[in-house]
């Protein structure tokens, strides 16, 4: 042990739910602010020890761009405390928990709040290009005849876009720009999430049924979690307004029933003709935030926390972006190689379910002697993963991906559920969007 040493002593989230539904009108400030208000009361935190407040978000709201400082204030953090935003796509909550540990571990700072926030519903839906052009002249016109042209341009505008929304032609120029859709297109590759997942799907031979399989594994755990009451203690219950009527305790993604029969009859959504990923075998789009206070072991210790587990190392990796759902394996052997150990190591993984298909696929590369040594440039595989200690209480396929919160999420998860089961290395892992992975591996404390 040492002084220096990173501990997590707390983690806690809100209830996760699939956009448009319970949380669609929570601004992301507020979801934040939540998760960490209750955190700060759960652990009796004095706020002015806190040195700086670092928080995920992709999805930038345009009244809150510096998201953290917002989140921070209205949490009551002093104003004399730095905050900032980070955005790493999937991994910007992981990206906020390894700046946090670098400040730390280096003596720079000693309390750090640290987590993400998303609100995938409140991505907005953008004005066509050619809209916004129009637009744009009209705000600079000075005649008023000018004026009277722009808006019936405007007008015929409108016509045509009723008429590209009624055809779903999305190449029309009037088609409104769906902001999350477009967010989750990879500029480089010209693809979208999904469609990566499909390369995998192909390359590593996974049937439609195996991955609906794994989804259904995925929703039976949360459900058995939920009902056990094994994620209540990482879930703030939250009272939505404005009539304070209804307290959501859960997530709203699991499925109870869910089946393989009802998998089945959901049709391809990326490739229609021959894919297998579907909205069954997929993350769904997803409101949330989570965060956890970090502190360096002096300074836990001096203030009497038990912490949950120690932050031993973590890293970041690229690969191709249209196979970016390879990230954890790409990521995992830096991660392993500072931590000192190896697979055989890690008694419970955490991997973040974008696809069925990219975990399955994932699993196979990990265990692959000829991936190790080709793509990796190991001596061999980076090893084998026993499926029963991944994602024991279900993953995103059930839980959801509100994408700048994930991290601290599953960060959570692993440590608190290590703690249950005395397990003494754990494995938080992700895909990142764009072509890049991230891991970071924990400790636990006897």
């Amino acid at each position: 042990m040492s002084a220096r040493d990173v501990v997590i002593v707390e983690g806690l989230r809100t209830p996760f739910a699939k956009a448009g539904t319970q949380l669609k009108k929570i601004h992301p400030a507020e979801l934040g602010r939540h998760a960490l208000r209750e955190l700060i009361a759960k652990t009796n935190l004095d706020v002015n020890l806190v040195d700086e407040v670092i928080i995920g978000n992709t999805g930038n709201p345009v009244d809150a761009v510096n998201i953290s400082r917002v989140v921070a204030l209205n949490a009551g953090i002093p104003q004399k405390t730095s905050a900032y935003t980070v955005h790493r796509n999937c991994a910007s909550a992981l990206e906020s928990i390894s700046q946090g540990f670098e400040k730390i571990k280096s003596g720079t700072m000693d309390v750090i709040l640290a987590g993400g926030t998303e609100s995938m519903s409140q991505m907005p839906t953008l004005l066509p290009t050619k809209i916004q052009n129009t637009f744009d002249q009209l705000f600079a016109a000075k005649a008023p005849a000018q004026k009277i042209a722009l808006l019936w341009q405007l007008f015929k505008g409108d016509i045509s876009q009723i008429k590209a929304l009624l055809t779903g032609n999305m190449r029309s120029e009037y088609f409104p720009v769906i902001s999350v859709m477009k967010g989750l297109t990879d500029p480089f590759a010209g693809i979208n999430m999904g469609q990566t997942a499909e390369i995998l799907a192909k390359e590593f031979g996974l049937s439609r049924e195996t991955q609906d399989q794994f989804a259904l594994e995925s929703h039976q755990k949360a459900v058995a979690a939920n009902k056990s009451g094994r994620l209540k203690d990482e879930i703030a219950n939250y009272t939505l307004p404005t009539d304070y009527k209804l307290t959501m305790g859960e997530d709203t993604g699991p499925r109870d029933g869910q089946t393989m029969e009802a998998l089945a009859k959901l049709k391809p959504f990326f490739d229609k003709l021959t894919g297998t990923i579907t909205a069954g075998n997929s993350c769904p789009i997803t409101d949330g935030a989570a965060m956890l206070l970090m502190m360096s072991r002096e300074k836990a210790d001096s203030l009497g926390y038990k912490p949950l587990a120690k932050i031993r190392s973590y890293g970041f990796a690229g690969l191709e972006p249209e196979r970016m759902g390879l990230g954890p394996v790409y990521s995992t052997p830096v991660a392993l190689k500072r931590a000192g150990l190896s697979m055989k190591d890690i008694g419970l993984v955490e991997l973040n379910e974008a696809f069925a298909a990219q975990v399955l696929s994932c699993l196979k590369a990990m265990d692959s002697d000829e991936f190790g040594k080709n793509k990796l440039g190991l001596s061999g595989k980076v090893g084998s993963v026993d499926p029963k200690i991944v994602n024991v209480n279900g993953g995103a396929i059930a839980i959801g991906h509100p994408v700048g919160a994930t991290g601290t999420r599953i960060v959570t998860t692993l440590a608190k559920e290590m703690k249950k089961r005395n397990v003494q290395f754990g494995l938080a892992t992700l895909c990142i969007g764009g072509g890049q992975g991230g891991s970071m591996i924990l400790e636990s404390e006897a």
